[in-house]
């Protein structure tokens, strides 16, 4: 019976309808499912405007087709009905669990609408295979329920979906669509391909470096047919395209309408750009969105901010009223009871302390004041009184800067390590100056209130002159040779004690004088130049916090005495630095931090560990990270926890995906999405100042073990509660040895 109702209704049907069912099955991607089981996943690309692209693009769409048949009913008419919700979260879930794709807002956005797309040619299929007839016309017989398709379609569904599609105002709408789809203008000839894959391929066969082409270009090529001839009307539209290219702005090309809807005559549409393609937006192309009339509330926002913004102004202002005032008064009186403000800097760079007079006169940080002739700050002029100062140590982490940056928007003193801000004049002091508070009934911090950062510097201060007796002892036996035999039992630093004795003799003594260290490209990946001045000396010699300077001098000490021509250590070991990578640039260029490590990554060819001695404004603390593995070590000398810098975790966890993703890893689904962060229980310091020794020792350590992996409890043979002094001074020993072996402070 069944078979004479289908015998009779197949008469009316297209005559290829029976053998497509026979030719062809249902597509459910078994392979995905038996891999996915397997535990293994898909890498999948996207090009530079948020598009799907690579070899495993055509079976994550055609994936995404099967689920949509499986979850999404045929009835759904409106793709954005929120009763769709949990059947589309069920889609995002099922692919995340085969394809290692971020579990981002956009990466979501891209793929469901996808889906969506899928959605509607799985309804349109259905539509023109069992409701029309060969000529496209609807049939007046009640159409069979689909078995192929039962696991996907039930039959209360199957005539909901063809009681849908009978209606009228649905067959006017779809003879409307029909009508203007049946002649293109300028017809598309590259059938699946889609824009984006089009652009991988042409970009891939010119073997170009470019990361996308101009939606014009792709629009021609998609409409090259196979014997590879363009028509004279769509060169017309390309050549037009070019002309407008060289006439309108990329803004105005955003703004109004683009140079291929222009060429073309066609009104563009919101949300879309013309000749990219799905997924592809203004955007992602453009970098930013198209601006729109803001809402009340957002005007009412703004307003409120700038009239914070102008009462700031103002109170700032009335401040350095009164601080001019107050300089002028006591410059009247007497130089005596000025705050030791010096007006005249030596020219070039300089070390200096950097202090703040309000709400207390205090020392809040050091740096590198810059005197030079008509020097800018950010392509900008120096305000009046200011100078540019480059910002090396922060003691005091609360502490605001005198005229927040606004170009990189920032506003506390710990957020501009490694940058140059303007400070005033009277708040600069060369470090060979000792700076006193200014006459006023302001007794400042009590000791007991005082801040950490400032207990440091009290204590760094009394370290100082405690070497500087030392030192003027030293200098009187300067006719002893450098190399005589200590008492037994004692320590003499004789390496330190010689090169400082090198520096007072030479030119490095004067203030602004530097030397020039060259870094070869295998020891950060780059070439570059690293720049010693004389308060980098000072403060080991001082035994104060280090500057970056002295760092970088102490792994190029590592890879001179350890690793080169150590084919073994050096293909194990690599570094980063922190010179492309501190707190400072993660804030302000978080992409090109990333971009860094990624490129540092990929230049290995076999496992190895990267160490990486990272700042957080005012710390020093050690990442080793094995990329391959995916395994981060953390090394903190004051037994903190990786959350307290979540900049700094968010970016290397980024960084070994995309990494993972270039490489085009298949990693365990349980693996995906985490990375292995190990808190190594490494020695601690007892005070404010010795971390940046300690990561030196770690580097040394972890080196001269010649191990990829470190134990959780660190190395037996240097397992310790805390380094003493000796094994500080050791340290800096190898230093100022390097420094006199390198020659680079000479009389």
């Amino acid at each position: 019976m069944a078979s004479d109702q289908e015998n009779s209704q197949d008469a009316n049907a297209p005559d290829d309808t029976s053998e497509k069912e026979i030719t062809r099955g249902i597509t459910i991607m078994k392979s995905i499912i038996r891999d996915r089981d397997k535990a293994v996943t898909y890498n999948v690309n996207w090009n530079a405007d948020n598009q799907l692209i690579g070899s495993n693009a055509a079976k994550l769409a055609s994936y995404i087709g099967t689920l949509v048949r499986m979850h999404i009913p045929i009835t759904a008419t409106r793709w954005s009905n929120k009763e769709l919700g949990s059947a589309k979260d069920k889609i995002w879930t099922e692919i995340l669990r085969s394809f290692n794709i971020e579990d981002t807002t956009i990466r979501k956005k891209y793929i469901l609408q996808l889906a969506g797309k899928r959605h509607r040619g799985w309804r349109t299929f259905l539509t023109n295979k069992y409701l029309k007839d060969k000529e496209k016309n609807f049939v007046e017989y009640d159409p069979e329920y689909p078995v192929k398709y039962a696991i996907f379609i039930t039959e209360e569904e199957w005539v909901a979906f063809v009681a849908q599609r009978r209606d009228e105002n649905f067959k006017k709408v779809s003879a409307t669509n029909r009508e203007r789809a049946s002649n293109p203008t300028y017809a598309y000839k590259k059938g699946r391909l889609g824009y984006a894959r089009l652009e991988e391929k042409i970009l891939d066969e010119t073997k170009s470096d470019a990361t996308s082409l101009p939606p014009h270009v792709l629009w021609k090529e998609a409409r090259v047919g196979k014997d590879g001839t363009v028509r004279d009307d769509v060169q017309h539209i390309y050549d037009e395209c070019e002309t407008l290219s060289q006439s309108i702005s990329t803004a105005e090309d955003q703004e109004n309408r683009s140079v291929l809807s222009r060429a073309l005559n066609v009104p563009e549409y919101p949300g879309r750009v013309r000749g990219k393609g799905h997924g592809c937006t203004p955007t992602s192309l453009y970098k930013n969105p198209r601006r729109r009339n803001p809402s009340n509330q957002e005007v009412m926002e703004t307003l409120q901010a700038l009239q914070a913004q102008v009462l700031q102004l103002q109170k700032d202002n009335e401040r350095y009223r009164c601080m001019e005032k107050c300089n002028s008064q006591l410059k009247e009186t007497s130089e005596k009871a000025s705050i030791n403000c010096q007006n005249k800097f030596p020219e070039g760079i300089s070390s200096c302390q950097l202090y703040l007079s309000s709400p207390t006169y205090r020392l809040v940080g050091k740096g590198k004041v810059h005197n030079t002739s008509g020097d800018l700050l950010h392509h900008r002029p120096l305000p009046d009184g200011h100078l540019k100062v480059s910002v090396d140590v922060v003691l005091d982490k609360d502490a605001l800067l005198p005229i927040p940056d606004i170009v990189s928007e920032t506003t506390f003193l710990r957020d501009a390590i490694g940058s140059f801000v303007a400070w005033p004049l009277d708040l600069i002091f060369i470090d060979d100056e000792t700076p006193t508070k200014p006459a006023s009934n302001d007794k400042g911090i009590l000791r007991h209130n005082e801040s950490v950062a400032s207990q440091k510097e009290v204590f760094a201060q009394g370290s100082q002159q405690l070497s500087q007796k030392i030192g003027s002892r030293q200098k009187n036996k300067r006719d002893l040779p450098v190399t005589s035999l200590p008492k037994k039992g004692a320590f003499m630093p004789r390496y330190q004690i010689s090169l400082e004795t090198l520096v007072d003799s030479s030119d490095m003594a004067t203030a602004g004088a530097i030397r020039l260290l060259d870094m070869e490209e295998d020891i950060f990946g780059y070439s570059c130049t690293e720049t010693i001045g004389k308060e980098d000396l000072e403060h080991i010699f001082r035994h104060q916090e280090l500057g970056v300077g002295v760092i970088h001098t102490y792994i190029r000490f590592l890879y001179d005495n350890f690793m080169r021509g150590n084919d073994q250590l050096s293909n194990r070991f690599r570094f980063v630095s922190s010179s492309l990578v501190n707190k400072a640039l993660i804030c302000r260029e978080p992409n090109s931090c990333r971009e860094y490590l990624v490129k540092r990554f990929m230049a290995s060819s076999t496992n190895n560990l990267y160490l990486w001695p990272y700042n957080s404004g005012c710390h020093w603390l050690l990442l080793a990270i094995d990329p391959l593995k995916e395994v981060v070590y953390f090394l903190n000398s004051i037994d903190g926890e990786w959350t307290n810098y979540p900049d700094m975790k968010q970016l290397v966890d980024t960084s070994i995906k995309v990494f993972r993703s270039q490489r085009q890893a298949r990693v365990p689904r349980t693996k995906s999405s985490n990375i292995t962060w190990i808190k190594v229980q490494c020695p601690l310091q007892r005070n404010g100042i010795d971390c940046g020794y300690f990561v030196m020792r770690f580097m040394r350590e972890i080196i001269n073990m010649n191990q990829i992996e470190i134990p959780i409890t660190y190395f037996d043979e240097y397992k310790c509660a805390h380094y003493t002094r000796l094994q500080l001074e050791q340290i800096k020993e190898e230093l100022c040895q390097y420094f006199i072996v390198k020659r680079l402070i000479s009389i």
